[in-house]
């Protein structure tokens, strides 16, 4: 159905649901390049006018993309949470705007209502937010997990220890994990992209996290982030799988692409689960995302790229995961084109995500050819600190020498922990200071060339 509004006497007419969502939005270069975006300033804020009206109830009577043809939409509306929906039912997306930002809308309260919004309506009351309402409201949000350690409480900030490689080769992998280590990174995941999908190569890898891990009893998980099917595969030859990683978009088009499907995720759930390798719990999941994908599979089906990314959610909530990363700035300029558009991008991510239930973290990242450097990155970690994020991305240098783009350093890790006051998952800040790493106060030590991690390694 169409919606209008008028500004000085000029009639806006947005055709359907979706038209009226990708015209509201910030501008970005992605919904440009897919020719999505408001046509003037003034046609965007007649879209906001619209969509601020729009009551909460016709997104689940309307679909952006049709409940027949995709498995993410029929996802969404047969997990809606109808019975806490209905205490803000008669919400439009102004409202719920208005009622997020007031006292009433606190952590228990959001936390209840995680499955009672949908990821549109999410995308939609983000649509009418400025940068310090996407923060405000996602710090307001607390949401926590489980595996040898504990991720995201109140007050802590988890970091992804990165020791990419170019050629995998475990030297390499191991100097940049007792670098990250010394430095205090690791506690979310140790996590490392292979430059190989092989089995062979990615059980490699496997096998020296995990003797790493057990040779020293650290208290965090490790993956490989290898295609789901080959993660299957190897944990049906009893490799030893932490977390199962998989990449994940908005739409069954996009995931088609990746090669993924809810059926495959389902049975790779399953499998990972019967391990029982969690010691403080059994969140097994890691997934990951990013502003553009759908666009750039050419399967975004004409909606704008957050509120695709919105609806990947969908699929990460349902499998309860330990982490969830949007890498923001990865994808490169087409999409999200310089420092302002990638932080405006992680902050909605990080807000969409916290409010649908899920442990967010993001790569605060761009790529060379970006019109973007890392004063950008340094504002955008900055926000998300104060928003609560619950892990970022530590990498040698701040520049991952496999994947080539930029990041957040070990450095970059320990800077906002100071003026935040921000602490480590609270096992993994217990074995840092036992080692020696850091005192009680979290103020790292000198380290020098006796350690035992450093002779060990």
């Amino acid at each position: 159905m169409p919606y209008r509004t008028i500004i000085r006497n000029t009639s806006y007419v947005f055709e359907d649901l979706k038209t009226l969502l990708a015209k509201a939005t910030p501008y970005r270069s992605g919904d440009a390049l897919a020719g999505l975006t408001a046509n003037s300033y003034e046609e965007r804020i007649a879209a906001q006018m619209a969509l601020a009206d729009l009551p909460l109830k016709l997104f689940l009577s309307e679909a952006v993309i049709p409940y027949e043809t995709d498995a993410i939409t029929r996802l969404i509306i047969d997990t809606h949470d109808a019975i806490n929906f209905a205490a803000i039912s008669h919400f439009t997306v102004g409202d719920l705007r208005d009622w997020l930002l007031c006292d009433e809308a606190d952590t228990i309260t959001l936390q209840k209502l995680s499955f009672a919004f949908t990821p549109e309506m999410i995308a939609a009351v983000c649509k009418l937010m400025r940068n310090q309402d996407l923060i405000f409201v996602a710090q307001k949000c607390e949401v926590v997990t489980k595996f040898r350690n504990t991720i995201g409480l109140k007050n802590r900030m988890s970091t992804r220890l990165q020791p990419n490689h170019p050629t995998d080769d475990v030297k390499g992998i191991a100097a940049s994990m007792v670098d990250g280590l010394l430095y205090g990174s690791g506690d979310a995941v140790i996590g490392i992209n292979p430059a190989t999908d092989s089995p062979a190569a990615v059980a490699t890898l496997l096998h020296m996290l995990d003797g790493v891990i057990s040779k020293f009893n650290i208290p965090t998980q490790s993956c490989v982030l290898a295609h789901v099917t080959t993660t299957l595969q190897l944990i049906n030859q009893h490799a030893p799988v932490d977390l199962v990683f998989q990449s994940i978009g908005g739409t069954e088009k996009t995931n088609t692409s990746f090669g993924v499907s809810l059926s495959l995720l389902d049975e790779v759930y399953d499998a990972a689960l019967s391990l029982q390798r969690g010691t403080v719990g059994n969140n097994v999941m890691y997934f990951e995302t990013g502003q553009g994908s759908s666009l750039s599979a050419n399967a975004h089906e004409g909606v704008d790229q957050q509120t695709c990314e919105a609806r990947a959610y969908a699929i990460a909530r349902k499998y309860k995961p330990h982490l969830v990363n949007s890498v923001v700035g990865f994808i490169g300029p087409e999409y999200l084109y310089d420092g302002k558009q990638i932080i405006r991008a992680g902050l909605e991510d990080h807000c969409c995500g916290k409010l649908l239930g899920l442990p967010m973290g993001v790569d605060i990242c761009y790529t060379n050819h970006a019109a973007a450097d890392q004063d950008d990155m340094d504002n955008l970690l900055t926000l998300l600190g104060v928003a609560g994020c619950n892990f970022i991305m530590g990498v040698p240098g701040a520049d991952d020498i496999m994947l080539n783009y930029q990041s957040t350093s070990f450095h970059d890790a320990l800077y906002v922990r100071k003026v935040l006051n921000k602490k480590p998952a609270p096992e993994f800040e217990a074995w840092l200071i036992k080692q020696g790493i850091v005192d009680d106060k979290g103020n790292r030590l000198p380290v020098d060339t006796t350690h035992f991690l450093l002779k060990e390694f």
